[in-house]
């Protein structure tokens, strides 16, 4: 009898979780939602926190605020109706101590189950009560009278909460995961000397730490991400993350790209016609961008400037010498205010060389619209700027070469991989230019933007003054409004920006439309304007209009105005609530004075009291104006999340690794990567696919 030949084994962590004991149909949608697919997923759904119960405390023995278990006799159960159900059961051990355990949620089989004499173990946190300490619903178990009580040795994991399972039901199924761990040898994926160096642990030591710790000092590492486990899943997770971006880079070079010749005749007539000389650091990134351009494979450059440092110029330079090769450049930018500001720079350089830049943005309708999609279509319009409008599938290039987007981290994945598409030519694809004001840690930039080169343009024009800024009480709201008329009567403008648009019982902020009014009577003499988001794109035009030529003395407006606003005169802005806003946010919009000749000043004005991180946010705007040191500090406070924008990054949220806390790990990934991408590039897929996913495929767009 021939023998039936066996069906290899499944890869454990690609079995799905439909095969962990329990999980049926219904379980698994709910794990599904989770992001729990698969048996490897639970390795790395770490524990919220830990309960210690390794050891028993005497009744007598406990305190209050301490967190213990403790075994027991049932002595009285009593049920009170004092404006709600209670149910009150004394325990009492051979300590002669007395402890009360209080329900406000539950049933009649429970209140069967408690007679007096019947053992318990309970666990949970020691409270002031009545009379005496009680814990409020305990975890408890009751237990027959010849059980026996052996404390584990090591930590219980309080996981995250899974909506429609249990917090018992779901650590069983982690603890089902967990057993299908493979060995060591099997499991572990990076190099074997490269946790040896770092002092940390394996694979598979670490998850089997990080998921049952044993008790001791080494319960703070857990909480603050120092334990060496932590720092081992961090490292990989952190790899992973790289990879997967450095993967794409390798993926889109594979495309071909246009290749320009650098220092045509028109980038040089555009830079004879400037009114101000490149400084060296603009001079160094065009460098940089010719060297890319010059290649028949596609750019991937980021430009990091502070605000004011001119990327706007550079980028368009580079949109010279690719529209003089007979290709078109497209510019996105993710608001229309932004974008109006770049249609207003590139035709004020462009048009008087004899270059069409066209304008596309929601607002463009009918035969205006019908008009500017034929010119790019057909190649007339050879530079296009506009907002989330470029990517409709309307649009069709003639011969899309350049794709410049500004504020990229502004703009969701799919969007940008939509505006490269537009490019598509074969195996050909533009080249990508993104740019942003908002300055990224070098750290953060190492694993957010692992598939960019990255330039910086790391000096301000001349002629620029640095911008004084003070913080200030906003009881003190009198002195900076004399402060605005004293400006305002020397020829100057200011802005006034809000944090609402109207007012609000919930957040105590003032509104763009009652300050405005508020201001108007304070200020008889000057000439107010209002800007904000619900206002229509054809007002919000015109407001910016007047404010620029100079007919409106002083704008009063939301964070609208944060990125793309650029009116030279203006040398005050008034930040009302400043409490309330991120640094990166405050100096984006301190950034919109300073910005000419005159001596210019940002007023912080808040409202006490302030918390110890608002006071330490205040604090580093007023010491420097270094937007770089800013977005380290920034980092610091807020962590990586809300300074990048990660939800629209197409970076996973990371599950373990924390970029800021975990920056000491960086040089060691990059270091890794190189090793793996030119040695093992099939390990590197698998660690991909083990942490990232299907998300890897957007993580380089």
């Amino acid at each position: 009898m021939r023998k039936r030949k066996e069906s290899p084994a499944v890869d454990p962590q690609l079995q799905p979780a439909s095969t962990l004991p329990g999980v049926g149909p219904a379980v698994a949608e709910k794990l599904a939602a989770r992001g729990l697919l698969h048996v490897q997923d639970f390795w790395f759904q770490l524990p919220l926190r830990y309960e210690d119960r390794t050891r028993l405390t005497p009744v007598a023995a406990l305190r209050p605020g301490m967190t213990a278990q403790v075994l027991g006799r049932v002595v009285a159960v009593e049920r009170g109706f004092r404006g709600r159900p209670t149910l009150r059961i004394v325990v009492a051990d051979d300590s002669r101590g007395g402890l009360a355990l209080r329900f406000f949620h539950f049933n009649r089989a429970q209140l069967a189950q408690f007679a007096p004499g019947r053992r318990i173990l309970c666990f949970g946190e020691a409270r002031p009560g009545l009379h005496g300490l009680e814990m409020v619903h305990p975890s408890y178990r009751l237990l027959a009278e010849d059980a026996v009580v052996v404390p584990g040795d090591r930590l219980d994991p309080v996981y995250p909460t899974v909506d429609g399972i249990g917090p018992a039901s779901f650590a069983r199924l982690v603890d089902a995961a967990l057993q299908r761990l493979p060995d060591a040898a099997t499991l572990e994926l990076l190099p074997a000397d490269a946790c040896a160096r770092l002092g940390l642990p394996g694979l598979r030591e670490a998850l089997l730490l990080a998921h049952r710790p044993p008790p001791g000092d080494e319960l703070a590492g857990f909480a603050d991400g120092s334990h060496p486990a932590l720092r081992r899943l961090a490292l990989e997770e952190l790899l992973a993350h790289t990879l997967s971006l450095r993967r794409q880079r390798v993926a889109l070079r594979r495309h071909g790209a246009a290749a320009v010749r650098p220092g045509s005749r028109l980038a040089k007539d555009l830079r004879g016609r400037l009114k101000f000389a490149l400084t060296g650091a603009q001079q160094r990134v065009l460098q940089e961008i010719a060297g890319d351009i010059a290649r028949p494979e596609p750019m991937l450059r980021l430009v990091q400037g502070d605000v004011g440092s001119g990327k706007t110029v550079v980028a368009a330079l580079a949109a010279a010498d690719v529209v003089a090769a007979g290709h078109q450049v497209a510019l996105m930018a993710p608001t229309e205010l932004l974008a109006e500001q770049h249609l207003a720079n590139f035709r004020a350089w462009f048009d008087a060389l004899g270059v069409e830049v066209a304008w596309l943005a929601g607002k463009v309708t009918g035969r205006a619209r019908t008009a500017t999609l034929a010119r790019i279509a057909d190649g007339r319009a050879q530079i296009v700027v506009g907002t989330h409008a470029l990517m409709q599938q309307q649009v069709a290039f003639a011969g899309l070469a350049l794709a410049i987007v500004d504020e990229q981290h502004r703009f969701g994945v799919h969007q940008r991989l939509a505006l490269r598409d537009k490019g598509l030519a074969g195996d050909r694809v533009p080249h990508q230019l993104v740019m942003t004001a908002t300055p990224i840690p070098r750290t953060l930039a190492m694993s957010a933007y692992a598939d960019l080169d990255v330039s910086v343009i790391d000096e301000m024009p001349p002629g620029r003054t640095p911008v004084t800024t003070v913080a200030v009480n906003a009881d003190r709201r009198g002195e900076v409004v004399a402060r605005i008329q004293a400006a305002c009567a020397e020829g100057r403008q200011a802005y006034w920006v809000c944090t609402l648009i109207e007012d609000s019982e919930e957040v105590e902020a003032q509104a763009a439309q009652s300050t405005f009014e508020l201001l108007g009577t304070a200020l008889p003499g000057l000439r107010l304007g209002l800007l904000h988001g619900r206002m229509k794109p054809a007002e919000k035009q015109a407001v910016m209009a007047r404010f620029k030529a100079g007919e409106l003395q002083l704008l009063v407006a939301t964070t609208v105005i944060e990125v793309g606003v650029d009116v030279p005169n203006a040398s005050l802005m008034i930040i009302e609530n400043a409490e309330r806003l991120g640094l990166a946010q405050l100096h984006q919009l301190r950034g919109r004075v300073g910005r000419g000749a005159a001596a210019s000043s940002c007023v912080l004005m808040y409202k006490g009291p302030l918390s110890a991180m608002a006071r330490e946010r205040l604090e580093v705007m007023r010491a420097s104006t270094d937007g770089f040191l800013i977005a380290e500090k920034d980092l610091e406070l807020r962590g990586p999340g809300e300074l990048l924008g990660t939800r629209q990054t197409g970076l996973a949220a990371f599950r373990i690794a924390d970029l800021g806390r975990d920056a000491a790990l960086l040089p060691h990934v990059q270091e890794i990567a190189d090793a793996l991408l030119a040695q093992d590039p099939q390990v590197a897929d698998r660690l991909v696919a083990r942490w990232v996913g299907a998300a890897a495929r957007f993580a380089g767009a």
